[in-house]
C-alpha cells in the first residue's frame, strides 16, 4: 500500500514538473503550479481521437505533455478547416473556461498523445490570483492572432509562399532548435493542406521542390529546416 502510495505521487511531482515547464507557467511560483495541478487529470488517447467537440462546455483545460493536436471547425458549407497544430508544452480549451461559453472549436489529435486536464475553475483562479498568469494568457491570445493575421494575410500568395508559411508556423509553436536548423515533426500532408487551404497535392509537389532547393530536409518523422531565413524570404 505503501509503495503504492509513492508511486502515485512521483506520476504526480513527475506531471507537475512537465506542466512547469509548459511556456504558459513559465515563471510561476511552484505553489501556485502546485495548486492547478492537485486535481489533475492524465490520460493517453490515440490518434485520430476527438478531444473536445464544438457547442460543448468547457469544464476542463487541457495541457499537452506529448503529440500533436489539430484544432479544427467547418465552414457553411461543413468543409473541415484547421486553425492550429499545437504539440508538447500547449494549452487548449482556455477560452471556454475564461468566458464561461461554449467551445468553439474540436480538438482531435493527430498521434498518439498524452493529455493532461485541469478544473476549468483551478485555471480561472490562477489567473486572478497570479499576474504572471494573465500575462501568459494575453501572450497566448496575441501569438493566436498574430499568427491567424498573418495567414488571412497570405491568402492569396502563390502555393510556394503559403507552404513555407505553413513550415513557420509549426516551426514557430513546436519547433527545436539544433546545429543542422530548426525541427519540426514532419506530419502528413493532408495536415498542412488543412492549415495552408491548398490541396494535398499541391503541398506534396511544393514540399518536393522545397527540398530540392535545400531549403527543407525530410525524414520518415523529422522536416528540419536549415536556415530559417532563406525559408522567410519567401513569404517577404
Amino acid at each position: 500500500m505503501e509503495s503504492n502510495r509513492n508511486n502515485h505521487s512521483d506520476k504526480n511531482s513527475h506531471i507537475s514538473n512537465l506542466i512547469a515547464e509548459a511556456p504558459f507557467f513559465s515563471g510561476l511560483s511552484p505553489e501556485y503550479i502546485e495548486k492547478v495541478t492537485e486535481h489533475v487529470v492524465t490520460r493517453k488517447h490515440p490518434s485520430n481521437q476527438v478531444i473536445l467537440l464544438e457547442n460543448d462546455w468547457g469544464g476542463s483545460v487541457y495541457f499537452i505533455l506529448d503529440g500533436w493536436v489539430k484544432i479544427r471547425t467547418y465552414n457553411v458549407d461543413g468543409k473541415e478547416v484547421t486553425l492550429n497544430i499545437i504539440g508538447k508544452g500547449e494549452v487548449f480549451g482556455e477560452m471556454a473556461a475564461i468566458d464561461e461559453m461554449p467551445r468553439s472549436t474540436d480538438a482531435i489529435t493527430l498521434t498518439a498523445t498524452t493529455i493532461c486536464s485541469i478544473p476549468a475553475q483551478n485555471f480561472v483562479n490562477l489567473i486572478y490570483k497570479e499576474p504572471v498568469a494573465g500575462v501568459r494568457l494575453a501572450q497566448l491570445m496575441a501569438k493566436r492572432l498574430r499568427q491567424v493575421n498573418r495567414r488571412l494575410r497570405l491568402r492569396e500568395a502563390d502555393a510556394t509562399a503559403r507552404v513555407a508559411d505553413t513550415i513557420l508556423f509549426l516551426a514557430e509553436g513546436q519547433g527545436t532548435q539544433k546545429e543542422h536548423g530548426v525541427e519540426i515533426a514532419n506530419l502528413p500532408h493532408r495536415e498542412l493542406s488543412g492549415i495552408s487551404g491548398l490541396a494535398r497535392e499541391t503541398v506534396t509537389r511544393v514540399l518536393a521542390k522545397l527540398e530540392k532547393r535545400a531549403l527543407i530536409k525530410r525524414t520518415q518523422e523529422v522536416l528540419c529546416i536549415p536556415n530559417i531565413r532563406a525559408l522567410e524570404e519567401l513569404i517577404d
